[in-house]
């Protein structure tokens, strides 16, 4: 960290009250933002620092996908670029829902810093291992959605002075996402994609991704696991389940988040958890046609674990961090449950053609 840097987080510090606090560095995560934690006695913060210049830009509401595109990734794929502003709106939004965001103490978004409530180490993936009561945890985390995806979610996210769009995960970003399999997968994986198979690629998932924008309806955290979850028994209700690492929030279709929960790439996630978890869900939304619905999960995590598989491939080949290899066949064991819906045979025979098993391990 460059001197400068350090020292506009210290006149931030100052400027906002917390100057006299100790400061201890928390684990970063596979973005560009950093954490820590502020001491007050007994009382605890956490610091937050994603510089700005570290991200190209996000989406203007009412590009075209063009001028997305020439933006930059977080453009075309509808990420916040780690903006402290859409952090604030988001975390307030989820807040007004009656669900447990951090409060934002003090934040100046232009300079990418923030001061959050502490909620705590007590991630999902944490508690679970340490024998915590895993089905009890993942229905609080079910219940949490039912009150996500009951609230009409706004055009635009207004908190704590901040303002930030919330665009729809539609066609492009949702292409983006699906190509990082195989912009990212030979790079890592002795397998190669000529011209018809990647015509292919796109032809079968052109309609699942109609399908995708068709549905997206609700308010979708976009990156809903185990560990972006943490566990807060003391509080009612699905405000047990703190959430942070919601600021690239979209509206999507309500399977999207259910793919994120239940084909977690960090954790096995069991065939009986991930059928509790969608019968607890529909029996709380009979609006939902359940045959669509479980159709549309299957079709979207197949989706969304390539995208992950992706991502992980470019995390080890470009960013030099092996240990996203590691979680890799268990995505895969997830994508062979999503294909073996019968009506993504099509895209089952395109991976039974195009990556062999060797690439899988």
């Amino acid at each position: 960290m460059s001197s400068d840097r350090e020292t506009l987080k210290a006149d931030f510090l100052a400027r906002h009250g917390y100057g006299d606090t100790r400061r201890q560095p928390l684990g970063g995560d596979a973005s560009t933002r950093s954490y820590e934690r502020l001491y007050r006695g007994d009382a605890t913060f956490i610091f937050m620092d994603q510089p700005p210049a570290l991200e190209t830009a996000p989406c203007p509401p009412g590009a075209t996908p063009d001028e997305r595109r020439a933006l930059g990734f977080n453009a075309a794929y509808r990420l916040a670029a780690g903006r402290v502003d859409a952090f604030v709106a988001v975390a307030g939004w989820l807040r007004a829902q009656g669900l447990s965001a951090p409060q934002v103490l003090a934040a100046e978004p232009a300079l990418g810093l923030a001061v959050l409530e502490d909620l705590g180490d007590d991630l999902y993936a944490k508690v679970i291992a340490e024998g915590g009561d895993e089905p009890a945890m993942y229905d609080a985390a079910v219940d949490a959605l039912v009150a996500l995806h009951a609230a009409e979610p706004p055009a635009v996210l207004e908190a704590g002075g901040s303002t930030w769009p919330l665009l729809t995960y539609d066609d492009l970003a949702l292409q983006m996402a699906q190509d990082l399999f195989v912009e990212w997968l030979p790079k890592l994986k002795p397998v190669t994609f000529d011209a018809a198979a990647l015509a292919d690629w796109q032809a079968l998932w052109t309609p699942i991704r109609a399908r995708a924008e068709a549905g997206a309806s609700v308010f979708c955290h976009r990156d809903y696991h185990a560990e972006n979850l943490l566990w807060l028994p003391g509080r009612e209700g699905p405000a047990r389940v703190g959430l942070i690492d919601f600021q690239d929030a979209v509206v999507a279709h309500p399977a999207w988040d259910f793919s994120m929960l239940l084909h977690d790439a960090r954790r096995d996630v069991s065939p009986e958890i991930e059928a509790r978890g969608l019968d607890r869900y529909l029996a709380a939304r009979p609006d939902l046609d359940r045959t669509q619905f479980l159709a549309d999960y299957h079709a979207l995590g197949a989706l969304n674990v390539a995208r992950i598989l992706g991502i992980f491939a470019r995390l080890v080949t470009r960013d030099g961090k092996p240990r996203y290899e590691s979680f890799m066949p268990r995505l895969w064991r997830y994508l062979d449950s999503c294909l073996a819906d019968p009506a993504l045979a099509g895209l089952k025979a395109w991976f039974d053609a195009h990556v062999p098993a060797e690439a899988r391990a």
